[in-house]
């Protein structure tokens, strides 16, 4: 009996396992209130926004090659970025914006992996867009709940990186597994292998530039760190499971 192959999506998940344990995370999920804070939420997308947009660019370069092929209609997130980041800290952000030495680091291993392989870069862009697509749709959600709570409007201003307007969400994560498993299918092991190794590093790495943000101190980092490991477990559980 020919044992069953086991799709590449799942053994990329499979492989995080040992960094981020569900368990762990639905505990911290109970203190997913504190994401309704505007200051927390821009943290966020300030430490995030330089990889996604190195991502996108990086999909771009080799737009005719696999790690383009992981682009699908409607992922691109950079201006979305952009125009939140002007929401929550105003149009003169970039003027006095550094960025971190761990976001510097996480962009040098981008970049060697580029030179390397492009196609390294696949583990960055199935983790983080698959998280986005899962785990940030339900704390946008839970932010809108929550501004309602606080009595105030309940807009969407400020989460245009959350917000994929008519595209369905399903359909685009469903693209996404698709087009990953394509590509592996014309892999060769050491190429898969490395990608599977690098998977480990997003998490890795995400965890460092989480660490750095600064504000009110331990607990807006702990309250970041919540932010976008409930992103990353919603991944696990939506798929490990089904």
């Amino acid at each position: 009996m020919t044992e069953e192959k086991i799709p590449f999506n799942k053994q990329l998940r499979l492989v995080t396992r040992e960094i981020h344990s569900v368990s762990d995370m639905l505990v911290n999920g109970k203190l997913a209130f504190a994401l309704s804070a505007n200051d927390v939420w821009a943290e966020g997308l300030l430490v995030f926004y330089e990889i996604f947009r190195y991502l996108e660019e990086a999909m771009d370069r080799h737009k005719e090659e696999n790690l383009g092929k992981m682009s699908v209609e409607g992922i691109l997130r950079t201006e979305a970025f952009e125009k939140d980041l002007i929401h929550y800290l105003g149009s003169d952000w970039k003027k006095t914006y550094n960025i971190r030495p761990a976001v510097a680091k996480y962009l040098s291993h981008l970049q060697s992996l580029e030179r390397e392989n492009p196609d390294y870069l696949i583990a960055y862009v199935y983790h983080l867009y698959m998280g986005l697509l899962s785990g940030g749709q339900i704390l946008k959600r839970k932010r809108m709940v929550m501004k309602k709570f606080k009595f105030s409007k309940s807009s969407e201003e400020g989460e245009n990186v959350t917000n994929f307007g008519d595209h369905n969400i399903y359909n685009m994560k469903c693209n996404i597994v698709s087009n990953v498993n394509e590509i592996a299918e014309h892999l060769d092991e050491k190429t898969k292998d490395k990608i599977l190794e690098e998977s480990k590093n997003v998490f890795l790495l995400n965890n460092e530039i989480i660490n750095t943000i600064e504000g009110t101190g331990a607990i807006l980092m702990k309250k970041m760190l919540i932010f976008f490991s409930i992103c990353f477990a919603i991944i696990l559980i939506f798929f490990y499971f089904r």
